[in-house]
């Protein structure tokens, strides 16, 4: 221990053995540690007022019980009020028998307030699996209660996950979920169950959830990790899922919410920059950069009656290469999506449904 950490101590057990000795009741309002353990007991009473009372209706063990009852029958505290126990239900403890403690049962949690508040919990719990959203108190889920800044997220990082497998047809050895800017000062671990559940929805035939998604990846031996950093540039938050495949292929899909309507949006394909709206059916080229390339796709898409909602092209400028993201209607019928291929001649080309 450094001599600042020593003087740090020294000084709020001078200040703890001042009030102490100074009030006329006690109340404790801590969690239940290691160093919370006992942390009223025969020294703390010893300095107390023979008036004084104490209160416990933090947390059980709290307060030494062998010495609460030493010194109630020594007279060295005016009395106790209880309803938290070492060992619960408490049953006969000798400090029972004074007539200056008062002891309650440790029964918080069944008042008509607390009950109601619970039923409504319940409901809104199985409202939300109803509909296949992610229930963050269900006690085989991961990650606790969801802020509501990283709730929004969600739903797009599943999205984003469902992309970057349309990206692939090979298996994954490594997936990672990152988040970066203010929501990385939040507990985001559902974020990286949701790009899991993303990933493999579209990939195995069982149904995939937020419980058992992890567990495929472990299956597979799909090494899965979670990072976060609240250094951003362009965007206020930003959401990537990352994978590398069997053969070394790298793949990374990117994406935020814009604007006070929370629109998603992909704004970065495996180093592409790009800001295109996520919707339920996109189509996704990469190819060497060259003129007509548009034209073509265009043309095709045109040919089979499928409109072209909206587009963009993104340019790497190093390796003369583009990577073209449109969305369209409706899915592409069977073949349209290798003929376009094999038009623009496409090292990656690639359909994404999100409609179901």
């Amino acid at each position: 221990m450094t001599s600042a950490r020593a003087h740090q101590l020294g000084a709020q057990l001078v200040e703890l053995d001042e009030l102490l000795a100074t009030s006329d009741a006690v109340t404790i309002h801590m969690p239940k540690t290691p160093e919370t353990i006992g942390m009223l007991g025969r020294d703390a009473f010893a300095k107390m007022k023979e008036t004084a009372f104490v209160v416990n209706v933090a947390r059980g063990g709290l307060v030494d019980e062998e010495a609460l009852d030493e010194a109630l029958r020594a007279g060295e505290i005016g009395g106790a009020a209880i309803d938290v126990f070492s060992k619960e239900p408490a049953t006969g403890l000798s400090f029972f028998d004074h007539e200056n403690v008062v002891v309650t049962p440790h029964l918080g949690a069944s008042t008509v307030e607390a009950q109601e508040k619970a039923g409504v919990s319940v409901a809104k719990s199985v409202r939300l699996a109803l509909v296949s959203e992610l229930v963050p108190d269900a006690v085989n889920v991961a990650g606790g209660a969801i802020d509501e800044l990283v709730r929004p997220g969600i739903p797009l990082i599943e999205k984003l996950g469902r992309v970057l497998a349309a990206l692939s047809t090979e298996a994954f050895t490594d997936i990672e979920t990152e988040a970066v800017g203010e929501i990385a000062e939040k507990n985001v671990t559902a974020l990286q169950l949701a790009a899991l559940k993303g990933v493999f929805t579209d990939v195995v035939t069982e149904p995939v959830s937020y419980v058992n998604a992890p567990v495929l990846a472990e299956q597979r031996g799909i090494s899965t990790r979670l990072s976060t950093t609240t250094e951003v540039e362009d965007y206020r938050n930003a959401l990537t899922v990352r994978a590398a495949t069997s053969s070394g292929t790298n793949l990374e899909v990117r994406g935020t919410l814009t604007g006070t309507r929370q629109v998603e949006k992909v704004v970065g394909i495996n180093g592409y920059d790009l800001e295109v709206t996520l919707t339920d059916h996109l189509v996704v080229f990469e190819y060497a950069d060259r003129p007509g390339v548009v034209a073509s796709l265009g043309k095709i898409l045109g040919e089979h009656s499928i409109n072209i909602a909206g587009m963009q092209v993104s340019q790497s400028t190093k390796e003369g290469r583009a990577l073209a993201v449109l969305a369209i209607d409706a899915a592409l019928p069977s073949g349209v999506l290798d003929e376009i291929a094999h038009e623009v001649q496409a090292s990656l080309a690639a359909e994404v449904n999100l409609e179901d």
